[in-house]
């Protein structure tokens, strides 16, 4: 009389086999990169949520000194306008709109480690264990870089793009430019220069992937340097100095990232081998294939033979 199974050791058994083991060389999961669409989606608002009150925070801290950051963040303008102008609003409550939004403005760059240090917990869950010890550091760097950007276009862009859109006027023609207007373009050079200022880290982070190498930034550079020309023409005011003055630091950034993807990249692959082994590789394949032909007529003659 056969001996009747236990069906449940008969199915932690099976249990057991259908359980997956990580293979050799790879990074073990700790769950988190085993996300659904809706577990992303979620995870992205908590960041959103947790980015939008900081920066809230940070406007509120801001509002008592809007008047003076704005009047710091013009300073520039006030200097190029010509003598006995001054900046208009030209409705009731521009002003206070204008003064709301400067607050808000410096609310965002107050609170710019926490909010890159948010968006980078959100990638969190795609970098490998050892990669992840970097976040801080690597947050606190996007915030350096695009202040650093934004630095770079107030002290170096403004007086030149202002000193030049103020040399139109004359005798006959004198510049009225609003609260509005003077912030929205102070504002847009800011945030172009901060963005652009991010090019060495977003390089960093496409070597570390392997998408881009160093050679294959070298061979492409000269097609960086055409479009760092056109980013400067759609970001920058039209003329020719402001184009060249945030291309210039692009192609400089650009630089810059081919040196990072050459010391922090995956490793490249040699194809320019020396041409001793290169010559010794086609002395070994005409070998062969010279045996390989000795062997067939010889086979050929054998037949004959026969």
């Amino acid at each position: 009389m056969h001996e009747m199974e236990n069906p449940t050791i008969e199915k932690d058994h099976m249990e057991d086999e259908n359980k997956l083991t990580p293979l050799e060389g790879e990074p073990v999961s700790d769950g988190l990169g085993e996300m659904s669409l809706l577990d992303h989606l979620e995870e992205l608002r908590k960041r959103l949520i947790r980015a939008v009150i900081a920066i809230f925070v940070g406007m509120l801290a801001c509002v008592p000194l809007s008047k003076y950051i704005f009047n710091y963040l013009m300073l520039p303008l006030f200097e190029s306008l010509p003598k006995n102008s001054k900046m208009i609003y030209t409705s009731p409550h521009e002003a206070f709109f204008v003064y709301l939004k400067t607050a808000f403005i410096s609310g965002i760059f107050l609170s710019l480690p926490y909010s890159f240090y948010q968006i980078w917990l959100f990638v969190k869950p795609g970098l490998y264990p050892e990669e992840r010890k970097f976040i801080i550091p690597i947050s606190i760097c996007s915030a350096l870089l695009f202040i650093t950007g934004a630095m770079f276009g107030y002290f170096i862009i403004f007086p030149y793009a202002y000193k030049f859109f103020m040399s139109f006027a004359n005798v006959y023609i004198s510049p009225m430019i609003s609260m509005k207007e003077g912030l929205a373009f102070a504002v847009r050079i800011l945030i172009a220069f901060g963005i652009v200022f991010e090019l060495p880290l977003v390089i960093f982070f496409l070597a570390r992937l392997g998408l881009v190498t160093s050679s294959f930034l070298r061979k492409y550079r000269k097609y960086a340097i055409l479009i760092a020309f056109i980013v400067g023409a759609v970001l920058t005011p039209p003329d020719a100095l402001t184009q060249c003055l945030m291309a210039g630091p692009l192609v400089l950034l650009y630089e810059v990232g081919i040196w990072i993807a050459f010391f922090f990249g995956k490793k490249e692959k040699k194809q320019d081998q020396p041409k001793g082994s290169e010559k010794q590789e086609q002395a070994e394949n005409m070998l062969a294939q010279g045996g390989d032909v000795d062997e067939q007529d010889k086979d050929t003659e054998k037949d004959q033979r026969d």
